[in-house]
């Protein structure tokens, strides 16, 4: 016979085993990248891949961050502490793991269970055991994934379709402006925006003209 006492211990434990619904925990995301996700924000839980711009990817990670949570970023050998602190990554909560090899998907799912959002570039394709553990882990801690690459059945993707920068001209002045083509795969379907980063930073400025560029470039 099983007691009401033991009926009750279960369902507390199933409730606290059980995810909360993922669109009731949205994690800060810099406003210029919302119409990237689906309802807005990145959530709690779930993963996502980038395939095409590390500095997008690194991107995701800039208001969480700003607002007091820690990052990591693993299997990304060229990470530039300046480039992450132009998109607003606090450096001081941002734990580099540059070379992990082999063991970067298990480390990003330890390190999923004390950090708010995981940037991994997994150096081997990953598992079904192994991402299927790491999904785990997601949904039980509340972080997030973002994968610079593939990675089997993401809540979204983002690839890359066009890259334009601006700034120089017949070999003068700066690369100080890119715009990035972006087409994001969702429960909302395929779509395309538009991505400015200015001074390494994201923007919502509207993109000078050609012209104008021109005009700036000293002779």
């Amino acid at each position: 016979m099983i007691l009401p006492a033991t009926v009750a211990s279960l369902q507390q434990r199933i409730s606290e085993m059980q995810p909360l619904r993922l669109d009731d925990r949205a994690i800060p995301t810099p406003e210029e990248l919302s119409p990237l996700f689906a309802g807005g924000s990145l959530r709690a839980g779930a993963s996502y891949t980038v395939r095409g711009s590390q500095q997008l990817a690194l991107a995701t990670l800039a208001a969480a961050s700003a607002a007091g949570s820690w990052c990591g970023v693993l299997g990304c050998p060229t990470f530039g502490a300046e480039a992450a602190a132009a998109l607003g990554i606090a450096l001081d909560r941002c734990v580099l793991i540059p070379d992990p090899g082999a063991d970067g998907i298990a480390l990003a799912g330890a390190l999923s269970e004390v950090l708010t959002i995981v940037l991994l570039h997994p150096s081997v394709p990953p598992g079904h055991g192994a991402v299927e553990r790491l999904s785990a882990r997601l949904r039980e801690h509340g972080s997030a994934l973002v994968v610079a690459g593939e990675w089997p059945r993401p809540d979204g993707a983002l690839r890359i379709t066009g890259s334009r920068w601006r700034g120089l001209e017949t070999g003068h002045g700066l690369l100080e402006d890119r715009e990035l083509t972006v087409q994001s795969r969702d429960r909302r379907g395929v779509r395309t925006h538009t991505v400015r980063f200015a001074g390494g930073a994201l923007s919502t400025d509207p993109a000078p003209s050609d012209a104008a560029i021109r005009r700036l470039v000293p002779r």
